[in-house]
């Protein structure tokens, strides 16, 4: 992990987004933290995570998703290097 993950700021977020309880808490959450673009990219870098998981072409993912090549790139390196985030949601999200 990188040295920005462990600044206080960082863990001060993460632990701000661990005591939210709910959908709408997380939804006011990054409502008030992110812009909607934000939201968005970060919203489409999971879905081609997703995607990528179930063996998904790039071209289909660009498809479904409008994804970058270059977004769909960088998401798979993460998940080739670990993507331990990512792979903790995708399997608590498809094992429900």
């Amino acid at each position: 992990m990188n040295h920005v993950m462990q600044s206080e700021p960082v863990r001060d977020l993460i632990r701000a987004i661990l005591s939210l309880e709910n959908e709408q808490e997380v939804e006011h959450f990054l409502t008030d933290i992110c812009t909607v673009n934000e939201v968005a990219t970060l919203a489409q870098r999971q879905q081609v995570a997703f995607l990528l998981k179930d063996d998904l072409t790039y071209n289909e993912i660009e498809e479904k998703t409008g994804a970058s090549t270059a977004t769909i790139s960088r998401v798979k390196r993460s998940l080739l290097q670990g993507g331990e985030g990512y792979e903790a949601v995708y399997n608590r999200i498809k094992g429900e």
